[in-house]
């Protein structure tokens, strides 16, 4: 029997774990093959692919990122064609349907968020078995109570939490910390409580800016001069917008949220009068 294997989207910790067990148990327990296809399902459209032995995946256990590549930007059902210097875009997942068959693969297993399980789903009408492994920082799909990634994301914007506090205290701002998460909160809320700050933003709930000053207002009466906000990317302002800071046409998700931070940290200023600074966390 033949398995194929794909990563895509944002890489975390993890992945290369998932990897080499796969693998491991594949071929060690039931003698299968495990295909791997290069960067996400690009390779599976261009059949960019390499067998996977145990040996090829001894010693990635604690690696970061993914040894098979990732795209977060190539979608079979809307893949990016470049022609004589010309951009177009087409529906190649017949392709990629037709690749996996000429592997005979009796599965293929997608690790991945919402943007790529969301091809393997529309894969799984075509015909295609299809696992998916749920891999993302931001913790939001269905079904599911803990992604792998999300822990790691925590503690790093926690700890970041943490080392801004001293700085804010020392000069008397608010710190504004924007971090991932896309359209859930998970990440802040989670970080915000472990990392003691004083405001967390998230975009489940839309918040009203004068409720934020006045609650920095309120520390500064009892001789608190500074002030830790969290705030999720996909958070937003009642009766705005979420902060969109670019589209990537081709990408199974294409919005790219950012840039709501400096938004918050800006107007704060305004209403305040505290200087305000803002951190963005992005790919540590």
């Amino acid at each position: 029997m033949k398995i194929g294997i794909l990563t895509g989207g944002g890489d975390c910790p993890g992945i290369n774990a998932v990897l080499r067990a796969v693998v491991k148990t594949a071929v060690n327990e039931y003698g299968w093959e495990v295909i791997g296809f290069r960067d996400g399902f690009r390779g599976l459209v261009l059949n960019d692919f390499c067998r996977l032995a145990p040996a090829d995946v001894m010693g990635i256990l604690f690696r970061g990122g993914t040894i098979l590549g990732s795209s977060n930007r190539d979608n079979p059902f809307h893949f990016r064609v470049e022609e004589n210097g010309q951009v177009r875009y087409e529906d190649l997942s017949g392709q990629a349907l037709r690749n996996a068959e000429a592997h005979s693969l009796a599965c293929l297993l997608v690790v991945g968020g919402d943007g790529t399980l969301s091809c393997a789903f529309d894969f799984t009408k075509k015909g295609l078995r299809v696992i998916g492994i749920p891999k993302t920082i931001d913790n939001d799909l269905s079904g599911t109570d803990l992604t792998f990634g999300f822990m790691t994301a925590v503690d790093t914007a926690t700890d970041a939490l943490e080392k801004l506090h001293t700085t804010a205290e020392s000069h008397h701002r608010i710190m504004v910390l924007e971090v991932m998460g896309r359209y859930a909160g998970w990440i802040a809320l989670h970080s915000g409580i472990a990392g003691s700050a004083d405001v967390i933003l998230i975009p489940e709930i839309s918040y009203n800016l004068d409720r934020v000053a006045r609650r920095i207002q309120e520390r500064k009466s009892k001789g608190k001069t500074f002030s830790i906000i969290v705030v999720a990317e996909g958070a937003h302002a009642e009766n705005e917008e979420m902060a969109v800071s670019r589209r990537v046409e081709g990408s199974p998700d294409p919005v790219r949220l950012g840039g709501i931070g400096q938004r918050i940290a800006t107007d704060l200023e305004k209403l305040t009068g505290n200087e305000a600074r803002v951190t963005v966390l992005g790919h540590l």
